[in-house]
């Protein structure tokens, strides 16, 4: 490999998987950080660091500038984007070549062609690539686009013509909804992209959704690794990858693996890329249609690696340093069946989830690989991206592969921010999805993003806080610290998880045997061992072991699969309201989200009026005026994520 040097204009996973390759291959690698993640892994594994501005991305990941500035400073010899962020900036990529940097990555004159989606149909088409019916906007005013979508027939898909990731994109099954569809794509368009022009297509109904991965070097040589499966998506966004797609039989997968070879050669493509496509299936014969070329690495490459062999980040790097691909068509052939997730900080629906990482256990064993973006005490930010890691399994087959993710996701542990765990398992035991029966639309089909009705707490998850909390030494930040208090000879502990609050009363049985009480039966707890955060016990001579992590006031024990969160409320009898009041004001008793504020600084309140609410443990949590008063502060906005202890609202007499 002919560089000394790259730098990695990215962050998170995608950074921490170029870091590795680079020390594979004697690279030695460079990492850009933000303020927000000026203590994140990425910036602790590379071999050099360099800041390049505050939390906000267009100050610090998408400024050319600052980009510019470190690969002088540094004296990279080559800059890999990785995928989001700029990773697909024509503009980025020649200014990296003015530095004097080698762009890990299509040309930018490459990067042009295909980057615009309406220019790159166009390009399909030449390639002799089926399109999807359509109108392609340019120039066009909001009533030719209302009689182009007569023409087309509804439902049609108004799309912004620049950028992806589902943004600038409407769906309309009616004449009189177009033209509001129209200015809110256009809008959403202009603010993402700064470009608010779109384009129809005849919306093609629950489709999948498979794409080829391609490379090529600079001699003219185009490749492809076969193709993906990426079907299942919440709001346009991947949730779950496998290759190969088990819906192509082997004519399908040649035909749509040589349109995108085609699709390639005619751009004068360079380096790896991936061209997606729709399809349709039906009982007359499967149709498939070109959506959009990514001109980047993918988050879902490692699925292709697996079952190739092939390292993608490696081959991108040679192809950039000028080398040939090393192995011809005849020679790929896939094997097995690979599987990824992406494993998200973000709550059932959907919406984001920072904090501290306080545990983070990701499975292991054979035919399971994580790609992993943090590493447990991280802070997760909510400036960018909240995907944590991706969970990939292989195995020579699709059922075993299927089996492998199911007991791979059983096994994670995280706690801390919220995740779409959850969500994921419940993908992975979903028989249609064994079946390989997935489309875009699966789901909602399924009603799997609904988040379900809650489960009751399991009874040894309330046990074994309790051994954890009685087993661990008092210190004066201890998180524990809101109990145990004494009563009547025993220790009794509090444990809230959402409206309700769980009572244990626990007694000294000799040595490290706890006899504890809940729910008015008894219960002997043998505590083996008390990490943090393992712990290991005997509950009523069964051995169970769990992971238990607290901090802010809250404790986290994972078992049995499940992250069961606890907040710890104060004794009873303190005086004291479900919001939590200190002099300093109301207190929130657990870290939560700020979903609506109905007062304002200054404003003149009576006694029981309400204030505030909080969203905590996926139950809203009423914030009411203990005493009339004036309100002093307001820290926190709606939407605002709020640390326990933190006060919400301050209020004077």
């Amino acid at each position: 490999m002919s560089f000394g040097k790259l730098l990695i204009a990215n962050r998170g996973e995608i950074a921490v998987r170029i870091i590795r390759a680079c020390r594979e291959l004697g690279v030695r690698s460079v990492a850009v950080y933000s303020t927000a993640d000026a203590e994140a892994l990425h910036r602790r594994l590379a071999d050099e660091a360099h800041h390049v501005g505050p939390a906000p991305a267009a100050e610090s990941y998408l400024n050319v500038d600052s980009m510019v500035s470190v690969i002088r400073e540094c004296g990279a010899e080559a800059v890999h984007p990785g995928y989001g962020f700029l990773a697909e900036s024509a503009a980025f990529a020649r200014a990296a070549e003015g530095a004097g940097a080698v762009w890990v990555g299509p040309s930018p004159e490459a990067m042009d062609l295909v980057g615009d989606k309406v220019r790159a149909k166009e390009l399909a088409r030449r390639a002799d690539v089926p399109t999807v019916p359509g109108f392609d906007g340019e120039g066009a005013d909001e009533q030719r686009l209302a009689e182009e979508a007569e023409n087309i027939g509804y439902p049609v898909l108004v799309k912004a013509s620049a950028g992806g990731g589902g943004r600038g994109m409407r769906a309309v099954s009616r004449p009189e909804d177009f033209a509001e569809a129209v200015r809110g794509a256009s809008r959403e368009a202009e603010a993402a992209f700064g470009d608010g022009s779109v384009f129809l297509e005849k919306l093609i109904q629950d489709p999948r959704h498979v794409e080829v991965q391609v490379v090529g070097d600079g001699y003219g040589n185009v490749l492809h690794l076969g193709e993906r499966e990426c079907s299942i998506q919440r709001r346009h966004q991947k949730v779950v990858e496998e290759a190969p797609s088990p819906a192509l039989d082997p004519e399908l997968r040649a035909e749509i693996c040589a349109a995108a070879v085609r699709l390639a050669r005619e751009a004068g493509y360079r380096n790896a890329g991936t061209v997606e496509f729709l399809l349709q299936r039906g009982e007359a014969g499967d149709d498939f249609y070109f959506l959009e070329m990514n001109a980047r690495l993918q988050v879902e490459h490692p699925v292709t690696e697996l079952v190739t062999g092939l390292d993608l980040v490696h081959l991108q790097l040679a192809v950039a340093a000028g080398e040939k691909l090393p192995i011809p068509q005849a020679e790929i052939s896939p094997r097995g069946s690979a599987i990824e997730v992406r494993l998200y900080a973000e709550d059932e629906n959907g919406l984001p989830s920072g904090g501290r990482l306080l545990d983070f256990n990701p499975p292991q064993g054979p035919g399971v690989r994580n790609d992993a973006g943090v590493a447990p005490g991280d802070e997760v930010p909510l400036d960018y991206d909240p995907m944590l890691a991706k969970l990939i399994v292989w195995a020579p087959d699709r059922p075993t592969a299927v089996r492998r993710l199911r007991s791979s996701l059983a096994d994670y542990e995280v706690s801390g921010p919220t995740t779409n765990l959850p969500l994921l398992r419940r993908i992975a035991a979903h028989p249609a999805f064994a079946a390989g029966e997935t489309t875009t639309g699966f789901l909602e089909r399924h009603r799997l993003s609904e988040p379900p009705a809650n489960k009751p707490i399991p009874r040894e998850a309330l046990l074994l806080a309790a051994a954890a909390e009685l087993s661990r030494p008092p210190t004066s930040t201890d998180p524990f610290s809101a109990g145990p208090w004494r009563l009547l000879g025993a220790t009794r502990l509090r444990y809230a998880a959402g409206p309700h609050t769980h009572e244990v009363l626990a007694e000294r049985a000799g040595g490290k045997r706890l006899l504890l009480r809940l729910d008015g039966n008894e219960t002997v707890v043998d505590v083996r061992h008390a990490g943090p955060p393992d712990l290991r016990v005997v509950i009523d001579d069964s051995p169970v072991s769990a992971r238990v992590s607290a901090e802010d006031g809250m404790i986290f024990v994972s078992y049995g699969g499940e992250t069961y969160p606890f907040g710890k409320p104060g004794p009873p009898g303190v005086e004291d309201s479900a919001s939590g009041t200190t002099a300093a004001g109301l207190v929130a008793p657990m870290p939560g989200t700020v979903v609506r504020v109905l007062v304002s600084v200054g404003d003149e309140v009576e006694e029981g009026q309400l204030l505030l609410v909080l969203e905590a443990m996926k139950m809203e949590q009423p914030f009411t005026a203990p005493h009339a008063g004036r309100v002093k502060s307001l820290p926190y906005k709606e939407g605002s994520l709020a640390p326990g202890g933190a006060v919400l609202v301050g209020l004077e007499e």
